[in-house]
């Protein structure tokens, strides 16, 4: 799977502080298996649009952003994906909320989203090194089985379907 990491940070992209969150998220999709380049960091809004319609152009399987998913004036990338999604899949978004909720409140605050435009998947992750690390975790049972479907795949039948939804 060729995946891309685009981190959404007005701030780091002005050279204000350096990123932790696009780092993690590139270490966590190679672990994966993906193929992934480094992170390439835009500020929010109209940017973040730009980035992933070049990472659909270029036909990536797999686009975790980062950051710009709350509720300040600047936060926009919700906005930006869902203008370019095909069709959202609020499943994947609502589990990474709720896998955090317990341990880190704020999370229920994030509006990312998830989708599909092309033949790639869009996750909107919170911009923190802990939210990279949380996203990661929901993803890493569902990224496969996600962009097989997108490409037209089959589900699994058996014995192969216990292996998407448990760790053994």
């Amino acid at each position: 799977m060729r995946a891309r990491v685009i981190v959404a940070s007005n701030r780091a992209a002005s050279g204000v502080y350096s990123d932790t969150s696009g780092p993690r998220l590139v270490a966590g999709l190679r672990e994966l298996g993906c193929e992934v380049g480094d992170p390439i960091v835009v500020p929010d809004g109209e940017p973040v649009a730009e980035a992933l319609r070049a990472a659909v152009a270029d036909g990536i399987d797999v686009v975790l952003t980062s950051g710009g998913t709350g509720v300040t004036p600047t936060d926009r990338t919700p906005e930006a994906t869902r203008g370019v999604l095909d069709f959202e899949v609020p499943g994947i978004a609502e589990a990474i909320r709720a896998y955090s909720r317990d341990r880190v409140p704020a999370a229920a605050l994030s509006r990312g989203l998830a989708g599909v435009a092309g033949r790639t998947l869009i996750v909107n992750l919170p911009g923190s090194s802990g939210g990279a690390k949380d996203g990661l975790a929901v993803l890493k049972p569902l990224l496969r089985h996600t962009v097989d479907q997108i490409n037209g795949g089959d589900h699994p039948r058996g014995d192969q379907r216990r292996g998407l939804y448990s760790e053994d």
